[in-house]
């Protein structure tokens, strides 16, 4: 299914934005918030993973419900896996484009990969674990 993503910051993200490579932060920034008739349509229930494909690339994330999210959207997390779907361009600005980016989403038996996991994907240096 085709929905049309936005990026921001989530109170829990902020809480863990200090330790990256903590299980807490790979947990609040994996996570791909839909509204729940979306999750219903698509199948999938809270915590289920999914595959997240954007302009970019793909990365795996747990699907989790919320009302604050309008139907046909999703939210995703600034972070390691946002950066993984989204062009790294800035237009001059210093920030990538994190708004309004139409991503597919389907289900998957895939697990989320950590945070260093991510990283030594795209042959960076891992986090701290």
């Amino acid at each position: 299914m085709k929905f049309l993503m936005n990026t921001g910051r989530t109170v829990n993200q902020g809480v863990t934005v200090e330790n990256k490579g903590s299980v807490e932060y790979a947990r609040e920034a994996s996570t791909c918030f839909m509204h729940e008739f979306d999750m219903l349509e698509l199948g999938v229930d809270d915590g289920d993973p999914v595959l997240v494909r954007g302009p970019v690339g793909e990365v795996v994330m747990r699907v989790k419900a919320s009302v604050e999210v309008e139907i046909g959207t999703v939210f995703v997390p600034y972070g390691p896996y946002a950066n993984h779907i989204v062009a790294a361009d800035t237009h001059s600005t210093g920030m990538p484009d994190f708004k309004s980016h139409e991503v597919e989403i389907e289900p998957t038996d895939e697990e989320p990969k950590l945070v260093y996991e991510l990283m030594e994907d795209l042959g960076g240096l891992a986090y701290e674990r």
